[in-house]
């Protein structure tokens, strides 16, 4: 019987603790830890329905039915909210007001099938006022946004799920296609191939010091006689102008700075001055904050939205998933409040600024991300607590939300022009100078900048004298300078994130996902800040675009998420939707038509690029590198050339190619004969590293006397199976192919090294190299070593010590690399290990490889912070779950009658017929498949890449 308890279930256990707290002893507060049921895998449909649902687990012939099931992990959430319910006489859902949070709360309703009233209860702060008026202003749920959101995830399993095999098949195993990621993907693959594209042109100037009086400015040459000079604008892509400007060489740029200096002196002729005014910033979005916290803290999308949450569920910010750049009345009078209590009066306008959003979306919260309450608490009186990034965000969101109420920044910029007579010349000058006659929002805040090209105009921010028409200034210090025009700057996350947003591609909130699947699967990696293509993602971006257009096209994936925004809006109907989708209209070529029409890929053409004449770019199982033809023997088996890792595609020109091709080849050299048995020592550089091998002794005519490299010899008999292979050994990290000697060689092949007998056991104690670094093995007993050089070096008795030390204690005390202070999360003190699969970063609960490419060297305190902070955000690494048995026997399941309009009755009575099957649909169909469904598996990881937004 119930107590009178109201249940309220909320997504993550932070706001349950928070909410709790506000809500008293009459309401209990659980969570649903995100999702509770997702589309079935295919290990997971019942074999009654593998012809309906076997391909996706959706029915595409009865209106895009999904089959649902209940996760492993959550059974046992879903089994504690059951218990919950028992003793309640309400349920609130209070999942998140996007349409995410709206199909979490409908699926809640379905799987728990609650027999007491529900409620939808919404919020877009977690502050005790706003919970409490959220409690009394509830209301029924919104279908259009669950039909919203189903839409995606069926769009998403069929493009994954179509799309995903045939990269697995032409270019690797395990890659995935998704709506999102293959456009994202293209755009930093776009970049890469300007800048591959780009042709640099030259150009000179020259600058030069003027003064008057004891003032002295910066000032640059514009025109000489009356002609411009050329600047980097001035050239398009290709390098070539695209007005007629002076282009100086480098002759003309000297001899000119040298008649100017000359001269000594000019005058001036023209002084023009503009006032100018800058009006603040609009309040944060989820995609203006993301890209602010990677400029100004370094933070990535992912990070920043991770910190975003807890703020949000700690109380401190508004909800952070938003397009919304409007303020509250409250949060208007709080910041005009605040910006007058720290700036003065004139510090906000006499009429509050109102900013209006250009997205019609309903999905995302409808208030932009701002300190929460009637009365913002500044950065100083939150500091004790928040962590190290809470706190630098939060002082990014309270300097923008104030800083959007404050006055326009006022000011004048004057631009002089200097004119010096020079060998029979008229050069002309000029220099900028900006004063700010009153900052205003620039007190409180002023956005930063994504990287500029070449010589892209800046603020000037130089003083200038008192200068009129006429006088004379001193000119030194001339300069003659060279430059060259650059390409676009790659990506970065934030310019990624605005470019995302100004093509419509993905929803802000999805923004961080988006990049950091494409970092995970292999796509791109970080160069710094900078966000470089693999040569995978070439190969996959190709194969999209030459049988896939439509998908990768910008244009149609913006349109995709106008389409479910317009489904979140109740203006489209969700099966129709779906139906033109997958099966095409007059309009729109179908997927289906796409997939089954796709025809032969020449799998090795669309993994080639020509660098040169006789070289080709192939990426293989093994990665990159150079196939390369000999032109005089075209029967010829190619030459290979690995790539180095840290090269980018836009730096293999024709140069670097013939440089990599002409370099010396290491290895198959003979370093000489094994005293013991006179066979023939030599040194490699294999496919996996470089290694030494003993040969069977070799002619004169097999060795290449002025190389001392072994040469092809003539083929012999084929070896027989029970022939011993010759011994081989790997070089330690630290040795070289050009530099190993014949006594360090025989040492490697005598590996494992015997150290000695333990006295107690009697077991013998070797010393050997190994797949994760140096170790001494005794029996089954092993212990790491700290250096490759101790295998050969340790002792007997250091060894026996080794093994009485505690067997991981010992070695982890005594592999720390770097050290570092305590981490402002964990509070433990961050240190840089060697370990079994390289060298990582820890405090101690969280562990994180440094990257590929990367040394302990190159991480720095700040770095570190933010490695963990990544690790942290993703979460701990999900186990592998095997599928359980169904039981022999089970009743059959009774048939759920509840369906998504009985759920919402009074939103579905407003809906208009317009709105039909999608709104209206009743969910029989789904509560039946939930109701019948076997014991959920997890997906392959095949399937779970090939699902990737």
């Amino acid at each position: 019987m119930a107590n009178g308890k109201k249940l309220v279930i909320v997504e993550s256990p932070t706001k349950m603790k928070s909410i709790q707290g506000y809500l008293g002893d009459d309401y209990e507060v659980l969570s649903s830890v995100g999702h509770i049921r997702d589309l079935a895998d295919k290990k997971s449909i019942p074999a009654e329905k593998k012809a309906a649902y076997g391909k996706y687990s959706i029915d595409i012939e009865n209106g895009f039915d999904p089959l649902y099931v209940v996760s492993d992990r959550k059974t046992k959430t879903v089994q504690e909210l059951k218990r919950a319910l028992k003793n309640a006489d309400e349920v609130l859902l209070a999942t998140d007001e996007d349409r995410e949070g709206e199909a979490i709360a409908w699926h809640l309703l379905e799987t728990l099938k609650p027999k007491v009233p529900v409620r939808r209860m919404v919020f877009h702060e977690i502050t005790k006022d706003a919970i409490q008026a959220a409690v009394n202003n509830t209301r029924e749920l919104d279908t259009a946004l669950v039909d919203a959101q189903e839409t995606r995830r069926i769009l998403d399993r069929l493009y994954g799920w179509d799309v995903s095999p045939v990269l697995w098949y032409k270019v690797q195993p395990g890659l995935s296609a998704g709506r999102v990621q293959s456009a994202a993907t293209r755009m930093v693959v776009d970049r890469e191939r300007e800048r591959m594209a780009f042709v640099s042109a030259s150009y000179w100037d020259v600058d030069a010091d003027a003064a008057k009086a004891s003032n002295t400015f910066r000032i640059r040459l514009v025109r000489v006689d009356g002609a411009p000079l050329a600047r980097g604008t001035d050239f398009d892509e290709n390098g070539a102008l695209k007005k007629a400007v002076v282009v100086f060489t480098e002759a003309e740029a000297t001899s000119l700075a040298d008649a100017i200096t000359a001269a000594g002196s000019g005058d001036v002729t023209k002084v023009e001055a503009k006032p100018g005014t800058r009006s603040p910033y609009a309040p944060f979005t989820t995609s203006t904050m993301q890209q602010e916290a990677g400029r100004k803290l370094g933070l990535s999308a992912k990070n920043a939205m991770s910190v975003a949450q807890k703020l949000y569920e700690k109380g401190f910010i508004t909800y952070m998933r938003t397009d919304s750049v409007s303020l509250s009345a409250q949060a208007i009078t709080a910041a005009r409040t605040q910006a007058v209590a720290l700036y003065g009066d004139g510090a906000v306008p006499l009429k509050p600024r109102v900013y209006k959003s250009k997205s019609k979306n309903a999905q995302e919260a409808h208030e932009a991300i701002r300190p929460s309450g009637e009365t913002f608490r500044t950065p100083a009186e939150v500091a004790g607590e928040l962590n190290r990034d809470e706190q630098r965000l939060y002082d990014l969101i309270w300097k923008r939300t104030v800083a959007s109420q404050m006055s326009d920044a006022k000011f004048e910029t004057t631009t002089v022009t200097v004119a010096v007579a020079a060998g029979g010349k008229k050069a002309e000058f000029t220099a900028s100078g900006t004063v700010y006659t009153f900052k205003g929002f620039l007190d409180a805040y002023d956005e930063g900048k994504d990287e500029k090209r070449g010589d892209a105009d800046k603020a000037a921010d130089q003083s200038l004298p008192a200068l009129a028409v006429g006088d004379n200034v001193a000119v030194s210090e001339v300069q003659a300078k060279g430059h060259k025009t650059t390409p676009k700057p790659r990506y970065t996350e934030a310019s990624l994130v605005k470019a995302l947003e100004e093509k419509g591609i993905g929803r802000p909130s999805t923004f961080a996902s988006i990049i950091d699947t494409i970092i995970e699967r292999g796509y791109v990696t970080k160069r710094g800040q900078a966000l470089v293509p693999s040569w995978m993602a070439f190969s996959v971006v190709r194969l999209l675009e030459e049988n896939f257009s439509a998908l990768v096209d910008y244009d149609f994936t913006a349109a995709l998420e106008d389409d479910l925004d317009a489904i979140s809006r109740g203006e489209q109907n969700r099966v129709e939707w779906l139906q033109e989708f997958y099966f095409g209209s007059d309009k729109h070529v179908g997927l289906r038509h796409v997939v089954d029409n796709v025809g032969d890929i020449d799998a090795r053409a669309l993994n080639a690029t020509a660098i040169t004449e006789n070289s080709t770019l192939r990426f293989g199982r093994y990665g990159p590198y150079l196939e390369v033809a000999d032109p005089e023997h075209p029967d010829a088996k190619p030459r290979i050339i690995n790539i180095p890792e840290d090269l980018a595609p836009d730096e293999l020109t024709a140069e670097k190619a013939i440089e990599l091709i002409e370099a010396p080849i290491a290895g198959d050299r003979v370093l000489g004969e094994n005293p013991e048995n006179g066979k023939l020592i030599v040194v490699k550089d294999g496919r996996f590293g470089p290694y030494v091998q003993e040969l069977e002794p070799v002619t004169d005519e097999e060795v290449n006397e002025a190389t001392g490299e072994v040469v092809e010899a003539p083929k012999k008999a084929k070896k027989k199976a029970d022939e011993p292979k010759p011994r081989t050994g790997s070089l330690f990290k630290s040795m070289a192919v050009d530099t190993i000697d014949l006594e360090t060689a025989l040492k490697l092949l005598d590996l494992p090294r015997v150290v000695g007998q333990d006295p107690e056991s009697g077991d013998e104690i070797t010393a050997q190299n190994g797949r994760f670094g140096p170790y001494l093995k005794k029996g089954t007993d092993s212990r790491s070593l700290q250096t490759e050089s101790q295998i050969f070096d340790i002792t007997l008795p250091e060894a026996l010590e080794l093994y009485a030390q505690p067997k991981y204690g010992a070695r982890r005390a005594s592999s720390a690399l770097k050290e570092f202070e305590a981490d402002p999360v964990s509070g433990k003190p961050i240190r840089v290990r060697d370990g079994r699969f390289g060298p990582y970063v820890t405090d101690g609960e969280t562990n994180v490889t440094i990257p590929r490419g990367e040394t302990p060297d190159d991480i720095t305190f700040e770095k570190a912070v933010q490695m963990l902070a990544d690790k942290r955000a993703k979460g701990p690494i999900k186990k592998r779950a095997t599928a359980k048995k169904a039981p022999a026997k089970k009743a059959p399941a009774k048939k759920a009658t509840t369906t998504k309009a009985a759920a919402t009755k009074a939103a579905a009575a407003k809906k208009t017929t317009g709105t039909t099957a999608a709104a209206k649909k009743t969910t029989a169909a789904k509560s039946t498949t939930a109701a019948k469904k076997p014991a959920a598996t997890k997906t392959t990881a095949k399937a779970k890449a090939a699902e990737s937004e």
